[in-house]
C-alpha cells in the first residue's frame, strides 16, 4: 500500500482545559456523603470521590503532597464540619528552621533588620526597618556605577521618587538619576509598557555599569527585574517594594517577568538583584484594604511551612492590621526568612519552592481566561488560597487540621 494510502487513525482532539468561562466556581458545595461513592463533576470533568468520614484517622505524607516536612496522624472532616467553640485549634505542621515567637526589636532604630538571601556568590541582603530610605548608605553601597534608572508607577511616583532620588544622591554627586514613570496596574504588565524602560535606558545612553531600581509594588518589580536582566544581556538591579505582597513575597527571589496573552508570566528569568531595601513606613500610604489582603501572602507561610509564625499571626494580627511597626518588622522579616530559605535551596522552582504558589495557581489561571487584574490581585490570594485547599479536598486529598482551620472559620 502506498504511503499515501495508509489510513490515518481517527483524530483524537486534546482534553478541553479545566478553567473554562462555563465553569462556576461559587458557591462552594460540601462533598456528598459516603455510602455510596459519588463522584464529583464539572463541566468536562470528572473529580475522585471525597475522602473517608470524619471520624477516620489516616497517616497523611505532608512533605509529598502539600508541602508540610512531618508526618501526622490527623482527623479528617469535611467543609461543613464547624469546630466547636471549646476545641481549640491545633498545629501539627512543623517549620524548617522554627522562629522564635517574639516581636522584633523597635523598628524605630537606626539600624535596619537584615535577612540573607544565601546564593553563593550571587547573595544579596534584605534591608528591614522602619525609615530606611532616610539612611542613604544603604542604597548607594550597592549602586553600581554611577549612572541610575528608577522604574516606579503614577500612584507611587508621587509619593516616593524624590525621596529615592534624594538617599540615592546625598552626598554622592557623580550620580545621576533617570526615572520612567509606567501606567499602574496589572493590564500594563506587558512587552508594550516593558519597551518603555528600554527606551528610557537607551535614550539616556546607559551603560552595563547602570542599576536598575524598581520602586512600587509586585508589578513594577517584576517588569524592572526582567528589564535589567535583557538590557545589554544584564545589568544590576536593587528592589524597593511598597506593598504587602511585593515586601514578603515578590521582591524576593528573583522571578522577573511580563505576561502574554496566553499565559500568566511566561517571559521572564530568573534574575537576582544586589539587594531589597523593605521600608516599612511605605505601608502608611497603603490602603487598608489592599494591606489587609496582602497580608493573605503572611499567612500562606504559616500554612505551608512554619506553623509558629501562624500562631503568632492569631495572636497579633489586630497589631498588623493596625500598623504596629514592630509587628510588622516582625512579619516582613518571618516570611522573607521563609522565603530566603526555601529559594537558597531551590532557586529556579524544580520542587520545593512550588509550594509557595499556594492562592497564586487558581488566580492565575482565571485571570489568563477573563483577563489581567480581573482575577488576580493581593485583594484575591486569600479567596484563591481557599479554593486551592477546597480543591485538595474535592480530588480525594486528605489535609491537615491547620487547612481545616482554614475552611471552616
Amino acid at each position: 500500500m502506498a504511503a499515501s494510502q495508509i489510513p490515518h487513525p481517527p483524530h483524537q482532539p486534546p482534553p478541553p482545559p479545566l478553567l473554562n468561562s462555563s465553569i462556576q466556581l461559587f458557591p462552594w458545595q460540601p462533598p456528598p456523603p459516603r455510602p455510596p461513592p459519588i463522584p464529583y463533576s464539572l463541566p468536562n470533568t470528572t473529580f475522585l470521590s471525597p475522602p473517608p468520614p470524619p471520624t477516620t484517622t489516616t497517616t497523611v505524607l505532608l512533605k509529598n503532597a502539600l508541602g508540610f516536612l512531618s508526618e501526622n496522624p490527623i482527623s479528617i472532616r469535611p467543609l461543613s464540619w464547624n469546630r466547636p467553640a471549646n476545641v481549640p485549634m491545633k498545629v501539627f505542621a512543623t517549620s524548617a528552621a522554627p522562629p522564635v515567637i517574639q516581636t522584633s526589636k523597635s523598628s524605630s532604630g537606626d539600624a535596619p533588620t537584615i535577612v540573607d538571601v544565601d546564593l553563593g556568590d550571587r547573595s544579596y541582603p534584605i534591608y528591614i526597618g522602619s525609615g530606611l530610605l532616610n539612611q542613604p548608605d544603604l542604597l548607594q553601597r550597592h549602586v553600581i556605577g554611577k549612572r541610575v534608572l528608577v522604574v516606579t508607577n503614577t500612584t507611587v511616583a508621587p509619593l516616593y521618587l524624590d525621596k529615592v532620588v534624594s538617599a540615592l544622591t546625598v552626598g554622592n554627586p557623580n550620580v545621576t538619576v533617570e526615572s520612567v514613570i509606567l501606567p499602574d496596574g496589572e493590564k500594563y504588565k506587558d512587552m508594550d509598557t516593558l519597551m518603555k524602560v528600554f527606551d528610557k535606558a537607551i535614550e539616556s545612553r546607559l551603560d552595563r555599569r547602570c542599576t536598575f531600581v524598581a520602586l512600587g509594588g509586585g508589578v513594577i518589580g517584576d517588569m524592572c527585574g526582567y528589564a535589567a536582566a535583557s538590557f545589554l544581556r544584564g545589568v544590576n538591579f536593587i528592589q524597593i517594594p511598597t506593598t504587602v505582597m511585593a515586601q514578603v513575597d515578590s521582591s524576593v527571589g528573583g522571578k522577573t517577568g511580563i505576561n502574554h496573552r496566553l499565559g500568566k508570566n511566561l517571559i521572564g528569568a530568573f534574575y537576582q538583584p544586589q539587594c531589597v531595601l523593605i521600608d516599612t513606613d511605605t505601608l502608611n500610604t497603603l490602603p487598608d484594604r489592599e494591606l489587609a489582603s496582602g497580608l493573605a501572602e503572611v499567612i500562606k507561610y504559616g500554612l505551608i511551612r512554619d506553623a509558629p509564625f501562624f500562631e503568632w499571626q492569631e495572636k497579633n494580627m489586630q497589631a498588623l492590621m493596625s500598623r504596629d511597626p514592630d509587628a510588622f518588622a516582625y512579619a516582613i522579616k518571618r516570611s522573607c526568612e521563609n522565603k530566603a530559605e526555601v529559594v537558597s535551596q531551590d532557586e529556579k522552582e524544580s520542587g520545593l519552592r512550588a509550594t509557595l504558589n499556594l492562592g497564586h495557581t487558581f488566580g492565575h489561571a482565571i485571570e489568563t481566561s477573563y483577563g489581567y487584574g480581573i482575577g488576580f490581585t493581593e485583594k484575591h490570594v486569600a479567596v484563591h488560597t481557599v479554593m486551592a485547599v477546597d480543591y485538595v479536598y474535592r480530588l480525594g486529598g486528605l489535609i491537615n487540621p491547620l487547612w481545616n482551620e482554614l475552611m471552616t472559620s
